[in-house]
Order: C-alpha cells, then structure tokens, then sequence
C-alpha cells in the first residue's frame, strides 16, 4: 500500500499514476517494461477495473505481457495493433531534450519498436533519473550471439573515435550465463561514463555487424512525467515547450497494491 512504499517507489507510482489520466478509452497502448512502467500497467488495470476503461495494450516484454493479463488489459500484439495512439514507458536517464538511455531491463528492441509505432511517447520516471549528460548508466546494446566477441571488439574499437568518457564494455549476466533478450539476443553494456554526442554515436554503433540496436532513444519522447517522493508531479512537453506542476494525494488502494510485487 502506498503508506508503506519507500520514497522512490511514491515517486515512480504518482508519475504513473499522472500519466495514466493521458490513456483514453479505445486507445491501442503501448506497455513499457521496468519498474516504473509496471506501476503504469497497474493503474490502468484498475482504470479498466473500477472504471470500465476500455483499451487495448501492447506490451514490451514477456513479462509486461504477464503483468497486463494479470490486471484485466486486453493484450494484442503490435501486428495486430498496426499502430498505437500511445506508449508509455519508463527510462533509466533523460535529459533536457527529452533524449533518453533505456535497456536496463532488457528489453531495448521492443521498447524501441513499440514507441516508434505510436503516435506519441510519454516516459514516466522520478527525478533522479534525470541527467544533464546521458551516460551515467551503461548503455545497453543489443547484439546477435553469433560472434558477439567480435560485436564486442568493434564497438570498442569504434569508440575510441566518440566523444565519451569511457570506453569499457562488459556482457550483461544473468547469474553464470549470458543474459538473454526475448529475442535470443546478449546485451553488451557500455560504460562511457558521458556521452558527448548521442545521435552520432547511436548512428555509428548500429551500423557495426552483430549489433541489433542500441539503447539510445532520440527524438522519441514527446513528455515526460516526473515523479517527486512527496506526491509532486511534473510534466514537460517537448513539443508544446509547456511544463506543469501537480500534486497527488496517497490513497489506500488494495486493488492496485495487493500481490502485485515488482
């Protein structure tokens, strides 16, 4: 319940909370993957619950899929959906530009898909995931498991031309075993510690043989919505260059809490 959920968490469940009110009936939705997004996915089962909201989501993941049957969303696939009004996911850092690192679920190549296919994409976050340079977090590239030691190599090689701090690249873990996407695929996390220019490294680095997609999301993201531990909620739109401020009172709601762990 929300009198028990820790600062951060209040942050991520009032950002989702806002953006749900963006979510209309009949809209096709995209469902991002993470903790955040998850809050997202819950209070849009208790829309469709409590409140009749008809829609149709497209998840980003296995387990977001798991999740959105779970709360009582209608899930299609995105060839059924052909295209979406909406996607709303979470994000591991943005900027000012609304320029954003995504992947440290796994799921980069979906998510990616997904938001591209929508009419417009709003990140939900809490504010420590804002950054004046992207970079901080490691950026997920996904790359085919065939030669992804080569994959590895040339990505470091490519890097010594970017304008980053850092250079080193480790193979994402799942215990003892790579870390496997939902499409088959490893993850290599590039620690660059500052990103100088996103849109020609991620450019560059899709254009090495392996590689599947990066975790740079550039001219994507149309709002974000950023959560605050004491219920403030702020909304920046890129496009309208508009930002409010709101506030969300804590409720006691079982539905949306109860067995649902992150």
């Amino acid at each position: 319940m929300t009198g028990e959920l820790s600062p951060i968490d209040k942050a991520k469940f009032v950002a989702a909370k806002r953006a749900a009110e963006f979510v209309e009936d009949g809209m096709r939705v995209g469902l991002g993957t993470g903790s955040t997004a998850a809050w997202l996915v819950r209070c849009l089962g208790e829309m469709v619950r409590e409140d009749g909201l008809k829609i149709r989501g497209v998840p980003t993941s296995s387990r977001t899929a798991e999740l959105a049957r779970d709360v009582g969303i209608d899930v299609i696939s995105l060839d059924e959906a052909r295209w979406l009004d909406l996607t709303i996911d979470g994000a591991d850092e943005f900027d000012a530009d609304l320029s954003l690192i995504k992947g440290g679920g796994g799921a980069l190549l979906q998510e990616k898909i997904v938001a591209t296919a929508s009419d417009q994409m709003i990140v939900i976050a809490d504010a420590a995931k804002e950054v004046g340079h992207l970079g901080s977090f490691p950026l997920p590239v996904e790359v085919i498991p065939f030669g992804w030691q080569t994959s590895q190599a040339l990505i470091e090689e490519t890097l010594v031309s970017m304008d980053v701090m850092g250079r080193k690249t480790t193979l994402r873990m799942n215990g003892d075993r790579a870390f496997v996407t939902d499409e088959g695929n490893f993850i290599l996390d590039l620690h660059l510690g500052r990103i100088g220019n996103a849109r020609q490294l991620a450019m560059v680095v899709n254009q090495i043989p392996g590689v599947v997609e990066n975790g740079l999301f550039i001219d994507i993201c149309d709002q974000v919505v950023i959560g605050y531990g004491d219920g403030r909620v702020e909304v920046r739109d890129i496009n309208a260059g508009t930002v409010s401020e709101d506030r969300l009172d804590f409720v006691e709601e079982e539905n949306l809490f109860s067995d649902l762990g992150d």
